[in-house]
């Protein structure tokens, strides 16, 4: 053992409080001295003239003052009892969960809480005052440099809301009943007739025909060109829809739009305020620009619109496309929190189709805008669409911080300075083209700088998606995000040729086209079977007959040991424990009932061998993630509900590291009624060719050879 070495004389009187407050804040409590146990007084006497003191004496007394503290900071951290303190809190379910994943390693014995408290971290090199100084001393230039709130830096390093997160969940929040907007009666009385009628229910209950599907399939496409007041020459290509029951509303009645409360009240007077400042009647709510665009968008049909101008219809395209972004999230929102509502009125165990109202990620619209100014007139008329004639404004989260880092310094533009109008138009405001927010609505509340997995909105520009979507071959990538975006809307597209078009083609390549198969850091050959069966009823006997005929015979061998077995379902977990135990297989098993002693000695059994297989809940994983060692073989009986729990099981295969990554397998067993989840793995263009090919057997390699 090596020896002990002594604690530091400045450190053996502080206690664990005065000795967080010393590492946090550079020195100790100004109160009282921990040492003498009497109040400190600290004197600086200034030199006569202190507008013309040395710089070398600056530098210094400042090098004597840093190298002080931070030979305490540098003792200070490698007493374990300040550690200890803040993980006091930790859940007791947490505490055994880490001692189950030590015991699954190599054991080493150490001394005694007080031992650790009283000592040293053991074995490691001593940390010299002059190492300490330069780490500190970078951190503290990092920390005052800091200008991730200022655009002009550039914004390095990215802001991101957490502080929220409970507030704007939409697993968590209900329907608030009061609200008028929200009301429960006003929700039951509405018609079947006016539900039916309403574009948004009526684009997201889409279930396509057979003839439907055959034409897409073909890509018998229809073309046609029609006529309207103000777009003018159109060209209208469908599969699935007849070019006569698409035409323009000639009169805009809002009622007939069914829009969401409060836009139905707010849209009016947010857009008569652009009427007016454009010079235009506000007879009605819509100009007549706006009324034949928002025809289009409200029936969720793709739009190419190549007539926007700087200075002609530019604001009036905003707001419009504005309103329906907003529109979309509020519905859907409203769906989901009135589905929570619904479900936490229900009896347990009662499951229906009607509940299924979420994509595999939050994020639902993304707008692509050049700069910075663009973003922040989007997010402007947003604010006003939700709280404009109300008497008391919504709760904008980093409002004040948005402001900054997207507006823009009136100063900085030369006064003397004379460009076209266009030129003035396109580049007033903020003009940085590197950056992207989230934002999230629920009920009465946004949420800037929401996390994209919690944003209902992406607002960003093309360089700034692409930086964080990343290249193939890139190591540092997500994407994910992405996954489930319903509407694209893409501003202002002219510019991008400015730009770099080539950004827009790597966002809109993955929208929504990934899989969480890209996500698989390991070595490992991954093996798609495909099952068939005549219903979606069928399928789940068809399933389990498949598994117990062709693929656990080749697991059966004592060769192919360690082979975790995920089953979505609770009731074909139920279904393949009993079927194992009749068989008398060497297995075991965890699900969300397991109780915690049985959880800690199934991971034990696996993990050393003595079980083979390891039948493995998806709702196991979604409330614990535990992560499981000694994963050789994975069988998924079925696609994951969640895309990235794939990669996550994956992965877990590097927690065990023996040199045997050659004999890992993965099998995986889908069907044809599984169309959206096996496009969420592999990505759709995989996904269309292995349920069209005539092979039912597909193999996929991640990973890259050392």
């Amino acid at each position: 053992m090596g020896k002990r070495r002594a604690r530091g004389p400045a450190l053996a009187g502080l206690s664990k409080r005065q000795k967080r407050h010393l590492r946090d804040f550079g020195e100790q409590h100004p109160v009282r001295d921990a040492v003498s146990g009497r109040e400190v007084t600290q004197i600086c006497e200034l030199p006569e003239n202190s507008d013309q003191s040395s710089s070398e004496s600056d530098t210094e007394n400042e090098s004597e003052r840093v190298s002080e503290y931070h030979k305490l900071l540098a003792l200070l951290k490698t007493v374990p009892g300040t550690e200890e303190e803040e993980d006091e809190d930790e859940s007791e379910e947490g505490d055994e969960s880490e001692a189950e994943s030590n015991s699954e390693g190599p054991q080493e014995v150490g001394g005694t809480d007080e031992e650790d408290d009283e000592s040293d971290v053991l074995g490691q090199e001593e940390v010299t005052a002059k190492d300490a100084i330069k780490q500190a001393l970078g951190q503290e230039q990092a920390d005052e440099t800091d200008n991730s709130g200022d655009p002009k830096h550039g914004a390095i390093e990215e802001f991101t809301d957490v502080k929220h997160e409970s507030e704007f969940s939409l697993e968590t929040n209900f329907m608030e009943e009061e609200s008028g907007d929200y009301s429960t009666a006003e929700r039951e009385s509405s018609s079947s007739q006016e539900v039916s009628e309403d574009p948004y229910r009526a684009h997201m209950n889409k279930e396509l025909e057979k003839k439907e599907i055959e034409n897409i399939s073909a890509c018998c496409k229809t073309t046609s060109q029609l006529k309207w007041p103000t777009l003018g020459q159109l060209v209208f290509s469908s599969i699935t829809q007849k070019l006569k029951t698409f035409k323009p509303d000639k009169e805009m009645d809002l009622e007939r739009l069914h829009l969401h409360k409060p836009l139905d009240s707010t849209w009016p007077k947010v857009n008569n305020q652009l009427l007016s400042m454009l010079n235009k009647p506000s007879d009605s709510p819509f100009t007549l620009l706006q009324r034949e665009l928002f025809c289009i968008m409200n029936l969720y049909k793709d739009l190419l619109y190549p007539e926007r101008a700087p200075l002609g219809s530019g604001e009036e395209i905003r707001q419009t496309y504005c309103l329906h972004a907003l529109n979309h999230v509020l519905k859907a929102n409203a769906q989901v929190l009135s589905n929570n509502a619904k479900r936490r009125d229900q009896k347990l165990g009662v499951d229906t189709d009607d509940f299924r109202d979420q994509g595999l990620t939050r994020p639902k619209v993304l707008i692509v805008v050049p700069f910075r100014e663009s973003a922040l007139r989007v997010v402007q008329i947003f604010i006003s669409l939700l709280e404009s004639g109300s008497k008391k404004q919504i709760d904008v989260s980093n409002k004040k911080r948005f402001k900054g880092e997207f507006g823009s310094d009136p100063d900085e533009k030369p006064p003397n300075l004379k460009r076209p109008e266009d030129y003035e138009a396109v580049f007033a405001g903020n003009i940085d083209d590197h950056f992207r927010i989230g934002v999230a609505v629920l009920q009465k509340s946004m949420r800037l700088y929401a996390p994209f997995y919690s944003s209902d909105i992406i607002i960003a520009s093309p360089l700034g998606l692409r930086t964080v979507i990343g290249a193939e071959g890139e190591k540092k990538r997500d994407f994910d995000f992405l996954s489930s975006i319903e509407i694209l809307i893409i501003d202002q597209a002219d510019i991008y040729l400015m730009q770099n078009w080539e950004h827009i083609l790597v966002a809109v390549r993955n929208v929504p086209m990934i899989g969480s198969i890209n996500h698989v850091v390991v070595q490992l050959p991954h093996v798609f079977r495909r099952l068939e069966s005549d219903s979606l009823v069928s399928v789940i006997d068809a399933r389990f007959q498949f598994f117990i005929d062709k693929v656990l015979p080749e697991y059966r061998d004592a060769v192919m040991s360690h082979t975790l077995i995920y089953v979505p379902s609770y009731f074909d977990y139920v279904r393949l424990r009993n079927y194992f135990k009749k068989e008398e297989l060497n297995f075991t098993y965890t699900c969300e009932y397991t109780k915690k002693s049985s959880i800690s000695r199934a991971r034990q059994f696996f993990f050393k061998g003595e079980r083979q297989f390891l039948l493995f809940t998806e709702r196991f994983h979604f409330y614990k993630r535990y992560t499981i060692r000694g994963i050789r073989n994975l069988i998924f009986y079925e696609l994951p509900t969640y895309s990235h729990f794939y990669s996550e099981i994956c992965n877990m295969m590097k927690a065990t590291n023996n040199g045997e990554e050659a004999t890992w397998t993965c099998t995986v067993l889908y069907s044809k009624y599984d169309v959206q989840k096996l496009a969420a793995v592999v990505g759709i263009e995989r996904a269309a060719q292995m349920l069209q090919s005539d092979k039912s057997v597909h193999l996929f390699v991640t990973g890259e050879n050392e």
